[in-house]
């Protein structure tokens, strides 16, 4: 009986070890090295939070298990492990943040920056290093790097296997110093371009009040906002402006949002109350397919006619704005199509002092358009010439102009509160 009995355990025993086995558990696995923790600890926060439940069709948890079980004699090992576990996912915009990196974007956001000032980007199909648009007066705008610029080298290094932070770090750098930047623009061969870097001015707002004739003889005064990025100073500046212009007696309004690569989502949400006092501003979607939404509080500043300008640098943060006072139709949209990025991204805090940038819903606008990969179609198409930033808001900036125009005509003055 009592040899029976160890037999039967014997089984056991053995069937708990292929259970485990057949599950990824290891005897290593039960006694996790730090590295290993670390990349579990990644893993974990995706298997939570990302947007896809399919994990771009592959077994999340077979995932987890081949990394675990590659060498990480460090954490720089450990930060390339989690990397690769991250790219099998194809999305450029879920990505490891290194403590440097996670610190600097921060201070982006924040209002503070060093470097040349682009916004990027990678294509999807391609993986090419992409300019969304550079910060209006930085040093790579001065240089003349524009929108849908394609960054082929940087210091000689091929971009091509750069994630997003690691080109932005590497063109990152202390004020003085210089970058050289292998720049395509569409149809023209590739240029070497030197950039200094300089401590950029994230003040994302330029506002001034323009006085243009009338179609009826009579000057109309438009109030002309420029909003460049939206970080944590931006709803504020924003709200002065309007504040400002108005006493000055604005009538109209220009929004212009050229370039603006978005930001803070919060800002978005935020400057879009100042215009709208009622209606959705944005529906977001999370991988349960569950729909929230963010609505008007009924605290808009002005009620004067407004035309927004955008083309193909406006993304983002920039489209869920222009898209609520689109379908609100509470302003007219005039110039290009949008970019066309509809995914919302999460910070989330590592224990190490890195950050996780995770895909954790999409937005709908208020018409429930989805427009990742497609943008916002303008209901004014007008497209740009190629003009300076002194040239922006001026007789040589024809989307201005024909804003101008629009503002100054018989119905669209009669509309001011």
């Amino acid at each position: 009986m009592a040899k029976k009995f160890s037999w039967l355990k014997r089984v056991a025993l053995s069937l708990l070890v292929v259970w485990f086995v057949l599950l990824g558990f290891t005897p290593t696995a039960l006694a996790m090295t730090e590295e290993q923790k670390y990349i579990a600890e990644v893993w974990r926060l995706i298997d939570r939070a990302y947007l896809d439940d399919s994990f771009n069709h592959q077994n999340w948890w077979l995932v987890r298990q081949r990394a675990l079980k590659q060498p990480m004699p460090s954490r720089d090992e450990a930060y390339s492990v989690a990397q690769k576990m991250l790219a099998s996912l194809e999305d450029p915009f879920t990505r490891l943040l290194k403590p440097d990196q996670y610190r600097s974007l921060q201070t982006s956001t924040s209002g503070e920056l060093t470097g040349v000032g682009l916004q990027i980007s990678q294509e999807p199909e391609t993986g090419r290093l992409q300019v969304i648009a550079p910060i209006a007066g930085s040093p790579a705008d001065k240089a003349g790097i524009r929108a849908m610029d394609t960054i082929l080298e940087i210091d000689g290094n091929p971009t091509d296997n750069l994630s997003l932070d690691e080109a932005a770090a590497r063109m990152r750098g202390p004020a003085g110093s210089q970058v050289v930047l292998t720049i395509q623009h569409k149809d023209s061969p590739a240029e070497a371009i030197a950039v200094t870097r300089d401590h950029i001015e994230l003040n994302p707002v330029v506002a001034k009040l323009q006085t243009h004739p009338g179609n009826g003889g009579q000057s109309v005064k438009v109030g002309y906002i420029r909003l460049t990025q939206f970080n944590a100073n931006a709803t504020t500046e924003v709200a002065r402006a309007i504040k400002r212009l108005d006493s000055q007696g604005a009538e109209s309004y220009i929004l212009d949002l050229r370039n603006n690569p978005g930001g803070l989502l919060q800002a978005g949400i935020e400057i879009a109350r100042l215009w709208l006092d009622s209606g959705t501003i944005v529906y977001t979607v999370n991988r349960q397919g569950v729909m929230g939404s963010f609505e008007a509080t009924g605290l808009a500043l002005t009620q004067a006619p407004l035309v927004v300008l955008v083309n193909k640098g406006t993304a983002s943060a920039s489209e869920i704005l222009a898209g609520a006072l689109k379908d609100n139709h509470r302003a007219t949209i005039l110039g290009e199509q949008t970019f066309g990025k509809g995914l919302i991204q999460s910070l989330f805090d590592l224990s190490d002092g890195s950050g996780l940038a995770v895909t954790v819903a999409k937005y709908e606008t208020p018409a429930h358009n989805d427009i990742n990969k497609q943008g916002i179609a303008p209901d004014v198409p007008i497209q740009l010439d190629a003009i300076t930033l002194a040239e922006v808001a001026t007789d040589a900036d024809s989307q201005y102009r024909a804003a101008l125009e629009l503002l100054s005509t018989d119905s669209m003055v009669a509309g001011a509160a």
